[in-house]
Order: C-alpha cells, then sequence, then structure tokens
C-alpha cells in the first residue's frame, strides 16, 4: 500500500547545507554570528521576486513612510540583502572583539558565497556583480528612526561598490568593497541589531525568509507572539492577495521549519511559537571571559575619563554575547565607544 501522506520533515524544507565543514581558512568569516539591522527585519524593502521590480513602492504605517525607488535593473532583493548581513556580520564581529571598522567592507567573493550558502561556479559569481547592481541603484526615502536620529532624506543601501577581477570579461572575481550608507552604518554603531539562526540562509523562498525576519524582530525571546493575517501580508511587503498569503502561511505551518519559531495558525491569526533555540545558544559556557589585566583599567579610564571603570565593565560583560579574541583590547574598545556616545558621566 502506497502511503499518500505528505513529508513533513522540516530538514526536507531546507536547502542542503553545502558546506557544513568549512573552509579553514575562512574560520573566521564562518564563524560570524548572522547580525541584521532591526530596521530592515521590520520594514519592507527588498522584493520577494527574481523578477525584476521597477515601480516606486510607497509603505506607511503608525506614523512612519518608506519609499524604495529602484534602478532600472530593478528593486534590491531579499536575496541581495545576503550581501549586507554578511557586510553588518563583520562589523559586529570586529566590534565584538575592540577592533575598528570603517563603513567600507572589503569581500572577498568566495567567503561571501560559502558564507550564504551559496554555489561557488561562474554563474553565482556573475550574480553577486547583479545583486551589487541593485543594491547600490535602490534608493530610500523614509522617516523611520535609527539611533538619536531621525531621518527624512534619500540614500542608498550601499553608496558605492568597487569590484576586482582577473583581466578580461571572463576574469575570476577577486574581491569586491561595498561602502554602506550613513543610514545603515549608523544603526550598527547604536546597536539596531538581532543575531539570525544560521539557517537562514537555507530558507528556500523568499517569504520564508520574510516571514523569519518579523518574527525575530517582534517575537524575539518571547514565549509567543501573536500577528493578523493582514497586518503580516503588510509587514512582508509581499504583492500577492490575501488568499494567495494564506496560503503560503498554511505551507510554513505544515512543514514546520522555520528556524527558531514553529508556526500554527487561528483562523486569520498567525502565532509564533519560540523553540528555545535562541535561549540555548546563550546558554552555551563558552563565553568564560577571563580577569583582565591590572593595567588594561588604566588605559580604560584614558578611553572613557570620569567613568567607573568597574561599573562599565560589568555593563561589557552583559553585553558581550561571544568570546573577544583579546578581552583586554575589546574591552577599551567598549570604553571608547561609551564615552563617544555618551560623553562624560
Amino acid at each position: 500500500m502506497v502511503d499518500d501522506t505528505p513529508n513533513r520533515d522540516p530538514l526536507l524544507a531546507l536547502l542542503p547545507e553545502r558546506r557544513p565543514q568549512h573552509d579553514l581558512f575562512i574560520c573566521d568569516v564562518a564563524d560570524a554570528v548572522l547580525k541584521d539591522v532591526m530596521a530592515h527585519m521590520e520594514h519592507p524593502f527588498y522584493s520577494l521576486t527574481k523578477k525584476p521590480e521597477t515601480s516606486i513602492r510607497r509603505y506607511e504605517h503608525n506614523g512612519q513612510w518608506l519609499e524604495i525607488t529602484p534602478s532600472v535593473k530593478g528593486l534590491a532583493t531579499i536575496y541581495d540583502k545576503d550581501i549586507l548581513i554578511y557586510c553588518i556580520s563583520q562589523i559586529m564581529h570586529k566590534l565584538r572583539n575592540g577592533e575598528e571598522v570603517s563603513q567600507r567592507v572589503r569581500i572577498n567573493s568566495r567567503d561571501l558565497l560559502m558564507f550564504t550558502n551559496r554555489g561557488t561556479a561562474g554563474k553565482d559569481y556573475a550574480a553577486l556583480v547583479e545583486a551589487i547592481d541593485r543594491l547600490a541603484g535602490t534608493r530610500i526615502s523614509t522617516n523611520i528612526r535609527t539611533g538619536e536620529e531621525e531621518q527624512y532624506d534619500n540614500f542608498g543601501l550601499i553608496e558605492a561598490a568597487s569590484i576586482r577581477r582577473k583581466h578580461g570579461l571572463d576574469g575570476r572575481l577577486l574581491w569586491c568593497e561595498v561602502k554602506l550608507s550613513d543610514w545603515v552604518f549608523s544603526a550598527i554603531k547604536a546597536q539596531e541589531v538581532l543575531t539570525l539562526h544560521k539557517d537562514y540562509f537555507r530558507l528556500r523562498k523568499p517569504i520564508e525568509r520574510r516571514v523569519y525576519e518579523i518574527a525575530r524582530k517582534h517575537c524575539g525571546r518571547q514565549e509567543t507572539w501573536s500577528i493578523g493575517l493582514e497586518l503580516l501580508l503588510k509587514k512582508s511587503g509581499s504583492k500577492s492577495t490575501l488568499k494567495e498569503f494564506r496560503r503560503l502561511v498554511r505551507h510554513l505551518v505544515e512543514h514546520d521549519h522555520l528556524p527558531d519559531y514553529s508556526v500554527r495558525m487561528e483562523e486569520d491569526v498567525v502565532v509564533f511559537t519560540n523553540r528555545g533555540t535562541m535561549h540555548a545558544a546563550a546558554a552555551i559556557p563558552e563565553l568564560y571571559i577571563p580577569p583582565l589585566d591590572p593595567d588594561t583599567y588604566d588605559e580604560a579610564r584614558k578611553a572613557a575619563p570620569g567613568w567607573d571603570v568597574r561599573v562599565l565593565e560589568a555593563e561589557w560583560r552583559e553585553w558581550v554575547s561571544e568570546a573577544p579574541r583579546s578581552p583586554d583590547a575589546a574591552f577599551i574598545g567598549f570604553c571608547r565607544k561609551v564615552f563617544a556616545k555618551r560623553g562624560r558621566p
């Protein structure tokens, strides 16, 4: 007798992990925690289709508005966003280690493709160049607040890009350099970022990625969070009808493969339940940070004049989410940023 029951194994609904064991020379890249800017997760900046979208989009919600103008090559897609997630992750990794950071991020093309669970064939490198073009060409007008600023002007997701390849049009892509917009960099420096599950890059469909982002932003570490189907459709930026969107969400419910959260529907209300995976990750004992060198406190006082460095140390230890390579340098870097942002107490 043939079993007609649909296969609901959540692992089969995810893309295969192309390289579960990363090459040693990119271990720093592979180990970087995935980070995304909160505003990107809250608002529908990106197209959810691979077909070029060239029409202007405008969204309004709770007094905030967002207008997105694509270039002739189309609106940046949620897959193009992988480049920004990579850049943000690298910057946050450096900040946690007390290293200097810049709006300009140098990208080794192969590292990026492997980090985002993509192939490394010629077509994958060509797609990377096209993605950078769409990111650079997409312009945004908004009044969304980042840090202590509320911005009403027009800006891009990335302000500039440079690409190097071997000589000749068919030459191998070597590296790219992108300059993040002031708006994105301001959000990173204000620590308006959240950690994404590593299986984010294994989600097959654009709507799955978008729904996960919304759940990560709103449910967070709460036990449950619910939202009306119509409002979820609006937040997603999907152009689907309500009927089609309902079908897509039911697919998520049926396969139950979303990272961090299980999903169920109660009529037209979508309920997300925390799987507890983030709590488990936070409890990993490897976060032990040894006592700081006594001389470090003197340097910390110079970095943050007027501040009680023991109080700052307690705040820093609570803030750190992964053990830095050099705790002393990381703490001094934290003190510099506190003083730059808050001034004297």
